[in-house]
């Protein structure tokens, strides 16, 4: 079974990926992670993450092992990190050298250690869209700006990292209009996709009311 995530930053996305992959057992992909990896290790080298030639050849050239050396910095889930990747994932060449890494995970998935999964869950922005056109099911998790913006302002001050709403409420619709307005592969809904608006839900509530249309499709496939 493979299921796509799509959104907004702090939509609820990762807290949706994390919950439905731990309770049936599938892979979790967070593609963000190989923009982060590629974004940070510009930053870290001093290139420019609009310096497209130099991105290309960073996403050809990386693998889960370099990208697993990179998450142990502090700042890969930074802002620093956030803001670097969603530069770079807005470079089509970036975006179609690191097309195939994502999708070749659908068809081989597997867990943190190594083990063979059953399926996978992938969180991103196109994930539906571009990576899994085909998936099983897919969702599109959004909420309104300011609701993501005190969400990732709390994640924020809980880290020690100092900032103001403002800014962070900037960010988001800055990064929601780049990721939105991109040539190549614009942040949108699948046309067969689950929308699902988080504002005035939690995360219990988000995810149980996913988990009605996981369940609904498993019904309907077991017969």
């Amino acid at each position: 079974m493979i299921i796509t995530i799509d959104g907004p930053a702090a939509a609820g996305k990762g807290t949706l990926a994390t919950a439905l992959s731990k309770k049936y057992e599938l892979a979790y992909f967070d593609t963000g992670m190989v923009y982060r990896a590629v974004g940070l290790e510009m930053v870290l080298t001093g290139v420019s993450v609009d310096d497209e030639t130099t991105a290309e050849k960073y996403a050809q050239n990386l693998t889960f092992e370099k990208m697993s050396e990179l998450s142990k910095h502090p700042d890969f889930r930074s802002n620093v990190g956030a803001q670097a990747a969603s530069k770079v994932s807005a470079l089509p060449k970036v975006r179609a050298a690191l097309l195939k890494m994502q999708q070749d995970f659908a068809l081989n998935p597997v867990f943190a250690d190594g083990t063979p999964a059953k399926g996978a869950v992938y969180d991103g922005r196109d994930t539906g869209t571009v990576v899994c056109p085909s998936a099983d099911i897919k969702f599109f998790v959004t909420a309104n700006p300011e609701v993501r913006a005190m969400r990732r302002y709390k994640e924020f001050v809980a880290k020690g990292i100092k900032t103001s709403l403002e800014k962070v409420l900037g960010e988001i619709k800055e990064r929601d209009k780049r990721d939105s307005e991109r040539a190549s592969a614009p942040l949108k809904a699948a046309p067969d996709a689950i929308c699902l608006d988080t504002s005035e839900m939690n995360a219990q509530e988000e995810i149980a009311a996913a988990d009605v249309f996981v369940q609904n499709f498993l019904f309907k496939n077991s017969r």
